[in-house]
């Protein structure tokens, strides 16, 4: 067994592309000698124009796209050895029009693969009534639904469970939100974001999206046509330090209110003081109730609730008031994860 054949160690890249080139009979090159690395349990993102080789780099992972040149590696296996079914069954995949069974249950649709690598039914029912609950779909309301019967988000959300059903160690997603309506969309990034941090699932994410891309990826990858990697970083790093002018035209004017979707809050942004009395849910829950915030939470959240209250909120861990959040501490927020870009 070579050395690229052995399992990689925890920790290290789950994905790599070496010297990957994609050029089509007629010469197109859609993806040009390319090298990245997808690292264990992170949520790589690629983002660029429509023809830049985000979709093409994607499908060279499971075939769908055979590569012209170089590798690519999948847990230390070239996946030109493999056989194409075998990896797929292997590798989740999640598409803009999600492409669920229309004649099977969401139940049977979610057990495809699991049934597919022989799974025993007591094994696949538990499996499906995990993953519904954890893609916020009560099993007893949707597991014997059929696709026409849910909405554009809720199939979407089958489609990822459907993904996720045999614990695959890679999971590709081309646009999955891309067909949704903008609130809808929004709310299943954030559900997403926390299934992904959740389960640790390593994940390809194509979008054309800059804010989706910031808003949910470890690292972005930025491509121009013709398949050139531009750049690959952080968000932070993406927003406050744009590597070329092409990636600095894709993000743009706004994007300091960008990093307001991505930075977090943190202890050091939050006036501590004694708090006596009964605590305050997170979120202000209950008629009347004060906005309140929590540690981690995302600062445009923040910004909303100091929207409502500009003399400041309570900031909560779990069911205990911490402290108290100003807009001066939203502001020390912000400069901190500027700070922060490329150290």
């Amino acid at each position: 067994m070579s050395s690229d054949d052995r399992p990689h160690p925890a920790g290290d890249a789950v994905i790599r592309f070496d010297r990957a080139r994609k050029e089509y009979p007629d010469g197109t090159v859609a993806v040009h000698a390319l090298d990245l690395e997808v690292r264990q349990h992170e949520l790589l993102v690629l983002v660029g124009a429509s023809g830049c080789g985000k979709s093409t780099t994607l499908r060279m992972v499971n075939r769908l796209v055979e590569a012209t040149s170089g590798r690519v590696l999948v847990e230390g296996r070239d996946v030109a050895t493999v056989d194409p079914v075998a990896l797929r069954r292997r590798i989740g995949y999640v598409i803009q029009d999600v492409g669920l069974f229309p004649h099977r249950t969401v139940e049977q649709n979610v057990a495809t693969v699991p049934e597919l690598l022989g799974w025993d039914r007591a094994r696949t029912r538990s499996r499906v009534a995990e993953l519904l609950e954890l893609v916020g779909l009560a099993p007893v309301t949707y597991a014997g639904r059929y696709p026409h019967q849910l909405s554009g988000g809720e199939r979407q959300r089958v489609g990822v469970a459907r993904a996720l059903a045999a614990d695959p160690p890679v999971l590709l997603m081309d646009e999955p939100f891309g067909a949704v309506d903008p609130s809808g969309r929004r709310r299943l990034q954030q559900e997403f974001w926390r299934i992904q941090r959740e389960l640790g699932t390593t994940v390809m994410f194509v979008t054309h999206d800059v804010d989706e891309a910031v808003r949910l990826g470890d690292r972005i990858a930025v491509f121009r046509r013709g398949g050139y990697l531009e750049q690959v970083s952080d968000a932070v790093t993406l927003l406050a330090r744009p590597g070329t002018t092409t990636v600095a035209e894709l993000v743009g004017a706004g994007s300091t209110v960008r990093l307001l979707s991505i930075g977090e809050l943190t202890a050091d942004d939050v006036r501590v003081e004694r708090v006596s009395g009964p605590t305050v849910p997170a979120g202000g829950v209950g008629p009347g109730a004060a906005p309140s915030v929590e540690l981690g939470d995302r600062l445009d959240v923040v910004l909303q609730a100091l929207a409502a209250a500009p003399d400041g909120v309570p900031v909560t861990r779990g069911d205990a008031v911490v402290g108290h959040l100003t807009g001066d501490g939203l502001l020390r927020a912000v400069r901190r994860t500027v700070a922060s870009a490329g150290s």
